[in-house]
């Protein structure tokens, strides 16, 4: 109508999308850098970063190898998200979007691989077990991760309490000085709840006697097993736990995707 001007509303970019991507992945940065510092500082502990040779020096996993690549992967993560979003960055969101997709997509194809090659994987397990187990005291923090798994899953080795002769301290050849010889560690002993101060010894000698003497001392199935087991009576909660966080993944990259396009929508009426 004359006189009447029509308005056109111009696209902008949205803040509650764009500040609740800032703030969730600043979160995730403090985080990571957290697990990338506790890492770090645990390795100057045990002398790795003056002697980066002792990182492959060591026969099985160090854990703090968890806390360094995580935390690493969360701070780039999260600073990708974080100055992308604020900053409104595209080419970090991108980065932040195909980055977290593959992730998503990593952890979807290592699940469909574990279910359809389970056997393959338990083979793997128990390999990865044994490696572990022959290098129970080279690393103090390798051993408190061995000793927490036995004791959570009332196991001992990956297939049972024998096991243990893979490690130079416990084996039960006639050449093995060590007092240890034909034993196993504390934790897979059966923990009297009356016993107020930890029996650390109560492991040793106790392969000298017969399976079923066995029984009452130490626990005598594998964690390999174990672990299948822990997996199935908490199917749903493992179940859960998964889906939420891909479900978490999946919410990022489609915020992050919006967020771009938003910022190509106002960037084109410029």
């Amino acid at each position: 109508m004359p006189g009447k001007h029509q308005q056109f509303q111009e696209p902008e970019v949205g803040c509650c999308g764009k500040y609740f991507l800032f703030g969730f992945n600043i979160i995730f940065w403090v985080l990571g850098a957290l697990f990338l510092a506790i890492g770090l500082w645990a390795w100057g502990e045990k002398g790795v970063l003056s002697n980066i040779s002792a990182l492959t020096d060591l026969g099985g996993l160090d854990p703090v190898w968890l806390f360094v690549v995580v935390g690493a992967i969360m701070s780039v993560l999260g600073f990708a998200g974080c100055i992308g979003a604020l900053r409104e960055n595209t080419f970090l969101l991108k980065f932040f979007s195909v980055f977290l997709g593959l992730i998503f997509f990593l952890e979807l194809a290592t699940g469909i691989l574990a279910f359809v090659f389970k056997d393959w994987i338990r083979d793997q397990l128990n390999l990865f077990i044994n490696n572990n187990v022959k290098a129970y005291r080279d690393d103090i923090d390798l051993q408190n991760l061995i000793d927490f798994a036995q004791e959570y899953w009332s196991c001992c080795g990956a297939r049972g309490p024998n096991d243990w002769n893979l490690n130079i301290y416990f084996n039960c050849t006639d050449l093995n000085p060590s007092r240890e010889r034909c034993g196993v560690p504390f934790s897979c002993c059966v923990r009297d709840p009356a016993e107020d101060v930890l029996n650390t010894q109560c492991g040793y000698d106790i392969r000298l006697k017969l399976e079923l003497e066995q029984q009452g001392s130490i626990h005598t199935k594998g964690c390999v097993g174990q672990f299948e087991k822990w997996l199935q009576d908490n199917l749903i909660v493992v179940a859960g736990v998964l889906v939420g966080v891909a479900l978490l993944q999946i919410f990022g990259i489609c915020l992050a995707q919006n967020l771009v396009s938003d910022i190509k929508a106002v960037k084109a009426n410029w």
